[in-house]
C-alpha cells in the first residue's frame, strides 16, 4: 500500500463530511485513511460510520475514549500499512491531489519527507501561509498535516501524549534523521483558523508545555546537533511561543513569558553569538531580541502594525 491518511476526530461533525470527502479524491490507486473518533460526543462517529459503509476497502475506523491528537495518531500509526504516512486534521481540508502530489514528488526524488504549504481559511478569506522559507530543511518542522513521512522512517517514533505542540517534537525529529527532504512551494492543505487550537487557545499556562517537548527533542537529537536545537528554541519558542502568548488575554501570561525567556536565556546565553540568530532575516531579529530581552509588548506592537514577519 502507497499510503495512510490519519485523522483524529473530535466532535467536527459539522466538518468532517469536507475533511474525508477530500481524501477520498485522492488519484491514488492505493491508500487508506484511518478515521480515528477520539472519545468524540456529538454525531462524529456516526458520520465516520457511514464513511466506513460506504468505502469500506478504504475507510477504516479505530474508536477510542478521548485522549488526545497524539494519542489518538499513535493509535492509528500502529494499524497503517502505507508505505507513506499523511495526516490531516477533521476540520480541514486539503486540495483533490494534495496526497497524490506529495507522493509522486517523494518517490521521484526518493525522499523521506515531502512538504507542502497551506492555505489559511478564516470564514470566506484565505491566504497562502507558507510558513518561512525552507533554506533549511528543519523550519519545515511543525504541523505534520503538509507533510508525508516514510513508515520505515518513523520506526518507533511516536507523537508525545498528554501536552500541546505534539506535531514539533514528532515532525522535528523525523526532520532530523530524513536523508532527504523535498519541497512542494504550492498551498494545497487548507487550515481552519477560525475552529479552536493549541495555536489560538488563551491557556497561557499549556504553551509551557514547548518546555518539555524542546527537551525531548533535544535528548532525542544529541549534543552534536546543538546548533540545530538553537535554530528551533529560538524560532519556536523565542518567537512563535513568546509571540502568541503575548497576544493572549491572561493573567499568567507575564510569568510564562518570563519562563519562556528565561529557558531561551539559558541554553543561549548571548544570542549575538548564536549562529541560528545571525543567519535569520533582519525583521525576525528585531523580533527575536526584543522578546529575549524582555520588550515582548514592544514586539507585538510592531507585529500588530506589520500583520506579519
Amino acid at each position: 500500500m502507497k499510503l495512510s491518511i490519519i485523522v483524529p476526530v473530535y466532535n467536527t461533525a459539522g466538518y468532517i463530511d469536507k475533511c474525508v470527502q477530500s481524501l477520498l479524491s485522492q488519484p491514488i490507486p492505493d491508500y487508506e485513511i484511518i478515521l480515528v473518533n477520539d472519545g468524540s460526543v456529538d454525531s462524529s462517529l456516526s458520520i465516520l460510520q457511514r464513511y466506513l459503509d460506504r468505502y469500506p476497502e478504504k475507510i477504516e475506523i479505530i474508536d477510542t475514549e478521548n485522549g488526545g491528537q497524539g494519542r489518538a495518531r499513535n493509535l492509528a500509526l500502529e494499524s497503517a500499512q502505507g508505505e507513506y504516512i499523511g495526516f490531516a486534521d477533521s476540520d480541514d481540508w486539503v486540495a483533490p491531489d494534495m496526497f497524490a502530489r506529495l507522493l509522486a514528488a517523494a518517490e521521484a526524488e526518493n525522499a523521506d519527507i515531502a512538504v507542502c504549504d497551506s492555505w489559511c481559511v478564516t470564514g470566506e478569506e484565505q491566504t497562502v501561509q507558507p510558513g518561512r522559507p525552507y533554506d533549511n530543511d528543519l523550519s519545515a518542522a511543525g504541523p505534520v498535516w503538509n507533510k508525508i513521512f516514510r513508515r520505515s522512517l518513523i520506526g518507533n517514533i511516536r507523537f508525545p501524549e498528554g501536552v500541546w505542540y505534539e506535531d514539533f517534537a514528532f515532525s522535528a525529529k523525523l526532520l532530523f534523521l530524513s536523508k532527504k527532504t523535498v519541497f512542494l512551494s504550492e498551498p494545497l492543505y487548507y487550515y481552519r483558523a477560525s475552529h479552536p487550537s493549541t495555536m489560538r487557545n488563551q491557556n497561557a499556562l499549556k504553551n509551557l508545555d514547548i518546555l518539555t517537548v524542546m527537551d525531548d527533542v533535544a535528548a532525542f537529537a544529541g549534543e552534536e546537533r546543538k546548533a540545530d536545537m538553537e535554530f528551533y528554541i529560538i524560532n519556536h519558542i523565542l518567537l512563535d511561543a513568546i509571540r502568541r502568548v503575548s497576544m493572549q488575554d491572561s493573567l499568567d501570561k507575564k510569568k510564562v513569558i518570563q519562563a519562556l525567556r528565561s529557558y531561551v536565556q539559558e541554553h543561549i546565553p548571548d544570542l549575538n553569538s548564536c549562529k541560528a540568530y545571525r543567519g535569520e532575516s533582519r525583521n525576525r531579529r528585531i523580533i527575536m531580541s526584543l522578546n529575549y530581552h524582555g520588550k515582548e509588548n514592544i514586539s507585538r506592537l510592531i507585529l500588530k502594525a506589520k500583520n506579519s514577519l
